[in-house]
């Protein structure tokens, strides 16, 4: 059997396949076991499977691993992978670490790990790409990259030297913000907190909107209290009242008083709602129109990719102010009907008055049954002097009605984890 080599960067986010050729899951790690005198060996993969649970697929049960393909032997334990002692994942903590060159020229940072397959069929460690320090003042240049063997490095040693993420946020740029916060969700507490400090703001804040209310609380724990405003500054503002909710009322304070005057006020005002309330589910920025907008007025806005999809489906008239708390609301136009209408025609002649809005204390319930009983994806949220003050979506009601792991998806409902070719399997993880 001739040696395979792949390089782990290039194999996460490949299809896994059975025998059949029925897609399992996506690659999204690997993990190895430390030895003495040679290199790591590779027991097995991370892989995602439907539900976005990570299992553990044993190296024994691999036929082929190829760039853009896994085949397996179609048998998949789908308890969630749990790391152990001794464990270590080659994207998540060994990209990323600096190492020594044992002829002593010199150091380098791992970028990628190849792991190859050996006559006896089993797979290590192999090369791993390098990149040494750069040569050149300029903050564009970049050092010359390398290839090496494991035996021809150390790793660095040096106490508290924290290991680079640099590598690893790269990697995450393409996943979808659900998908991000549950990677992040399944790294060990060090790297994640690192990944943490190299995520941009946004994108920490979109994946933060994803994750479990607790796990939100720690990550923006982790951090100095102006990272922190900043990143509840980039949250959705009913997102981040709910996160804020969870703190004490003198943290909550400090951090309001760091945020962005605009968006701290938007933020305080849902925060004077009851959480199991319109009020305390709806955002505070609809999308608002004057009677004497147009169509094409509507359209343009609704288009804009910020916008939630739920939010672009309906714009509401109301008489000014146009921001909320608006004027009195006038009614609702949904894209659809808009898209009935030239152009140039006035929304004020197209509204839907037909549809009730729900009052800001209007129960968590009552929001659902009427979005249900009105096929609805969003309903006007008014005061009581029916001025609008926010809008509250299917996707906010479903967050607050959802059991508060719904997330992580409990480990013995195997129906939503896998297709029925990977039906849990009684075997042993290992």
């Amino acid at each position: 059997m001739s040696t395979q080599r792949v390089f782990v960067a290039r194999l996460t986010g490949c299809s896994v396949f059975d025998p059949s050729g029925d897609r399992l899951g996506k690659v999204r790690d690997v993990v190895v076991i430390y030895r003495k005198d040679d290199p790591p060996r590779v027991i097995g993969l991370i892989v995602e499977i439907p539900g976005r649970r990570n299992v553990f697929l044993s190296i024994n049960r691999v036929t082929s691993i190829a760039t853009g393909q896994v085949i397996t032997t179609g048998l998949i334990n789908v308890r969630r992978f749990q790391q152990r002692g001794g464990e270590v994942r080659v994207l998540a903590e060994l990209i990323g670490r600096k190492v020594f060159f044992t002829d002593g020229t010199g150091g380098a940072q791992i970028e990628d790990v190849a792991i190859e397959r050996n006559r006896l069929g089993e797979w290590d460690v192999g090369q791993l790409f390098l990149r040494k320090p750069r040569t050149s003042a300029s903050p564009f240049a970049k050092g010359p990259t390398t290839f090496a063997n494991w035996s021809d490095v150390r790793e660095s040693a040096v106490p508290g030297e924290a290991q680079s993420a640099e590598q690893l946020v790269a990697s995450y740029s393409e996943l979808k913000p659900a998908d991000l916060a549950n990677t992040l969700l399944d790294l060990p507490e060090d790297r994640l907190l690192e990944v943490v400090d190299e995520l941009s703001d946004d994108r920490l804040a979109d994946a933060l909107e994803e994750m479990p209310e607790d796990e939100q609380v720690h990550i923006l724990e982790s951090l100095d209290d102006e990272r922190a405003a900043d990143i509840l500054d980039a949250m959705e503002p009913d997102d981040a009242a709910d996160v804020l909710g969870q703190f004490s009322e003198e943290q909550r304070e400090e951090l309001l008083d760091l945020m962005e005057p605009e968006e701290a006020e938007d933020v305080r005002a849902l925060l004077k709602y009851s959480p199991d309330t319109a009020g305390g589910l709806m955002t505070p920025e609809p999308i608002v129109l004057s009677a004497d907008a147009t169509v094409a007025e509507a359209l343009a806005l609704i288009r804009r990719h910020e916008l939630h999809p739920a939010l672009a489906a309906a714009v509401f008239v109301t008489l000014p102010p146009y921001e909320t708390p608006t004027g009195r609301l006038l009614g609702t136009v949904h894209f659809q009907r808009m898209l009935r209408y030239p152009p140039h025609e006035r929304l004020g002649a197209i509204i839907d008055d037909s549809l009730e809005p729900v009052p800001a204390d209007s129960s968590a319930a009552e929001v659902a049954r009427m979005l249900a009983s009105y096929n609805l994806v969003s309903l006007p949220v008014v005061d009581q002097a029916r001025r609008l003050v926010g809008a509250v979506s299917v996707d906010d009601v479903l967050d607050y009605l959802l059991p508060e792991d719904w997330r992580s998806h409990d480990e013995d409902d195997d129906s939503s984890a896998a297709p029925a070719t990977t039906a849990a399997v009684p075997v042993r993880r290992r």
